[in-house]
């Protein structure tokens, strides 16, 4: 069933690692409201079916969104779409913005009903290093008021692989998580993207480049750890207790269609894939105008097949043998050509007609997927 994704486009300060779409500049954001509004009513008829079954907030810093802005939003999208009576609602926070009393009113008067919390480490050197607004006490704090205030759903995201996060600290990291009962992680190693200030510092000799073997160390030790706790690895980077997986995500992963509003947000509809403008003051303008800045892309069938080995070998899902079979040639000789040295070594396994990463494939998931894709020589 269908996804809705809004893209929140403000932060209260720039995380030096971070590549998505933002601006830490809020003075539109009442403007920007309005023009998610409109562009919610213009893109009505783009999703296959008027029923939807997750939303999600997404940033950028939804927890931004004062309660009034936010309920804005959902009369709009409660307004033109049959949303499920068990819709997950799926706001992305801070702790910094996520007070008792802010966290009571989002339970009590939205239909907001998971959390998704940018903890990223509990320790102050890390965010420190980070540029995150927030720091442990704050951490601590918003995870005790968050399931004080019923947020029994709710997911966190953690950075392995930092400089300052020390092995010590990564295991006290995840702990923590474990014994709050926090049902959900959403564990990244970091990463230098273009762009970013952590980019800069790199390249100027400021930073230290990602250690790769520490990462991997530190990703080794999540598996074994969050196994140990009863976590499930649905994800290359997500784990969840047993039935508490992201409904939205998963659906991105499956190949779901969703739509997508806001500046730098993307939608898809099954045949093709779109993708909003990632500048708030020209998003804002065309808007004004009545138009939605936005490219498109019709998906070929190596693209297809492409993105469907990209998505499903990194789930516990995994790859179907029918499926890659359908898509026909080249592609399915591509696949058995590429998969068959990964089988003999053993970071590939198939069971009952399904493809999957082995434990010690999950650390190469990048690497083998990349030889499995379809690559045009002529081109």
């Amino acid at each position: 069933m269908p996804g809705l994704y809004l893209h929140i486009p403000f932060c209260k300060q720039a995380c030096h690692y971070c590549n998505f779409h933002f601006s830490t500049t809020l003075r539109s954001k009442s403007e920007m409201v309005d023009a998610l509004l409109l562009e919610l009513e213009l893109q009505k008829n783009y999703l296959p079916v008027t029923e939807i079954n997750t939303i999600y907030f997404g940033g950028g810093t939804p927890s931004l969104l004062e309660l009034e802005e936010l309920n804005r939003i959902f009369e709009k999208i409660f307004a033109l779409y049959q949303v499920s009576s068990d819709a997950e609602v799926t706001l992305e926070g801070n702790p910094d913005d996520l007070t008792r009393e802010k966290l009571r009113d989002l339970r009590a008067y939205t239909p907001v009903n998971r959390l998704s919390i940018g903890i990223q480490s509990f320790s102050d050197e890390d965010m420190h290093w980070m540029n995150r607004a927030h720091n442990a006490k704050h951490a601590h704090a918003c995870l005790r008021e968050a399931l004080a205030a019923g947020f029994h759903d709710l997911t966190i995201d953690l950075i392995y692989g930092a400089p300052t996060t020390s092995d010590a600290q990564w295991a006290e990291n995840l702990h923590i998580a474990f014994d709050a009962g926090i049902p959900h992680l959403s564990c990244y190693s970091l990463t230098v993207e273009p762009g970013t200030a952590l980019f800069h510092f790199v390249e100027k000799g400021k930073a230290a480049p990602v250690d790769e073997e520490t990462a991997s160390r530190q990703f080794e030790y999540l598996q074994d750890a969050a196994a140990m706790a009863g976590y499930e690895h649905y994800e290359i980077s997500n784990f969840a207790l047993p039935g508490r997986y992201s409904r939205h995500n998963s659906s991105y992963w499956r190949g779901e269609p969703y739509l997508g509003v806001g500046p730098s947000a993307h939608s898809y509809n099954g045949v093709s894939r779109q993708w909003n403008i990632a500048n708030n003051a020209l998003y804002l303008r065309a808007m004004k105008a009545g138009t939605i800045p936005f490219e498109r892309e019709v998906l070929t069938p190596a693209q297809r097949y492409n993105e469907y080995v990209m998505t499903s070998l990194r789930t516990i899902w995994g790859c179907d043998q029918r499926k890659i079979e359908s898509f026909g040639e080249p592609f399915s000789s591509t696949f058995t050509a590429g998969v068959e040295a990964r089988l003999i070594e053993g970071t590939v396994e198939l069971k009952d007609g399904v493809y999957r990463l082995t434990r010690s494939g999950k650390i190469l998931a990048d690497r083998i997927t990349a030889d499995l894709f379809w690559v045009d020589s002529g081109k």
